[in-house]
């Protein structure tokens, strides 16, 4: 896998069992951008609103369905988001917390790894993407 996606809300925001310490998936998804994995952020939200400055440091391509006109779960955010990134569908991952977004991500030819918990999605994105996380 060269590319990683992940959505905002419910996985970057997802603490874990130490709601104290930052997120996870955060820490993952700048592990994987070292490791030379592309990374974008794939979110239905408007757009960024206020400037979050860390997102620059994490990924490649920020996608927002205002600004695209087009959301999760339909195939063209998708295929949008992995032609930003410059691969090809199979060559990218993506997380979602919803079921229906995965559902979505596969049809359009992405590998889906529906997050429900920090340590089975760290587990399932160190064997897919070939990278050892820190887990604290």
């Amino acid at each position: 896998m060269k590319g990683l996606i992940v959505d905002f809300g419910g996985v970057l925001t997802d603490r874990g069992p130490d709601a104290a310490a930052e997120p996870p998936l955060i820490g993952a998804v700048l592990a994987a951008r070292q490791a030379g994995i592309r990374t974008a952020l794939l979110s239905n939200a408007d757009g960024p609103g206020e400037p979050i400055p860390w997102l620059d440091r994490l990924f490649d391509v920020l996608v927002f369905s205002g600004d695209v006109g087009v959301a999760k779960p339909d195939v063209e955010i998708y295929r949008l988001t992995v032609a930003r990134l410059g691969l090809a569908a199979g060559e990218c991952v993506f997380v979602d917390d919803l079921a229906v977004n995965i559902r979505g991500a596969v049809a359009a030819g992405l590998v889906g790894v529906h997050h429900t918990a920090v340590a089975a999605t760290l587990d399932e994105l160190s064997t897919l993407l070939g990278v050892d996380f820190d887990r604290g």
